[in-house]
């Protein structure tokens, strides 16, 4: 492994333990992490920044919530307002609720619904500013959980729920967030194709001093017919300098 895909591995790496550990790891975990890159002090500097940004303390916890917009800042205050409408309980009560719903009590897992529904927010703190909105990925935390309590009989003892879904939580912002990266990536690709058909539109219509046909620029240009009408179809059938009319 080049030290390029290491290092990115171990940052992926200190990130998850950071969120894991409730958005906190300490200088030595980091240190201790990237011990075999010899990393200088600036270089460790970068990794607490970008720790920082991702919602994860140094030492102390992260204020997560500097990274989010006006309006993601007034929907979260809003969002935990309301939740501190729902009863609490006692540590007791909620083993013994844990319990019930382990077994498959629907009335339990509902109330359980209402326990945790606190947490969700918190740990979606821990993912802001990585593409995805906060109100997103407290709704799909909030399905997860919804989900998750009717599969609390995978566990063998109740100290265990809260770790089983918090981790079913965590890997579901997680791969909203990938999905949402993968989403950009294909978005990012589909304008540089569009830019790539436009330009060499505009480069064979200036020597022509005629806009052009799909079939002229496909030989000129070494693209598929079907690669520039996917273009012009993604645009609306609007590229200059491309005459379509017949397609």
């Amino acid at each position: 492994m080049d030290k390029e895909k290491e290092f990115a591995a171990l940052l992926a790496d200190v990130t998850k333990l950071g969120r894991e550990q409730k958005g906190i790891v300490s200088e030595d975990q980091v240190k201790e992490a990237f011990e075999a890159l010899s990393l200088s002090d600036d270089q460790l500097t970068l990794v607490y920044d970008y720790l920082k940004k991702h919602g994860i303390g140094i030492g102390t916890p992260a204020d997560p919530e500097e990274f989010l917009s006006e309006e993601e800042h007034n929907y979260l205050k809003d969002y935990e307002e309301s939740l501190k409408e729902l009863p609490e309980v006692s540590e007791n009560e909620k083993i013994g609720i844990t319990i019930s719903a382990m077994s498959g009590d629907k009335s339990a897992q509902n109330r359980l619904i209402e326990i945790y529904l606190p947490s969700v927010p918190d740990i979606a703190k821990m993912y802001v500013d990585q593409g995805v909105y906060i109100e997103d990925l407290i709704g799909e935390g909030n399905l997860v959980l919804t989900s998750g309590v009717t599969m609390l009989g995978a566990i063998e003892k109740p100290e265990e729920a809260e770790a089983f879904l918090t981790k079913m939580i965590m890997d579901a912002m997680e791969e909203l967030i990938s999905d949402s990266l993968d989403e950009d990536a294909r978005g990012q690709k589909a304008v540089k194709h569009v830019q790539k058909v436009a330009d060499k539109a505009a480069e064979l219509a200036k020597e022509l001093r005629r806009s052009v046909t799909v079939e002229e620029l496909a030989e000129e240009s070494g693209m598929s017919v079907d690669e520039i009408i996917e273009a012009i179809r993604m645009t609306g059938n609007n590229i200059e300098d491309i005459d379509y009319t017949e397609e």
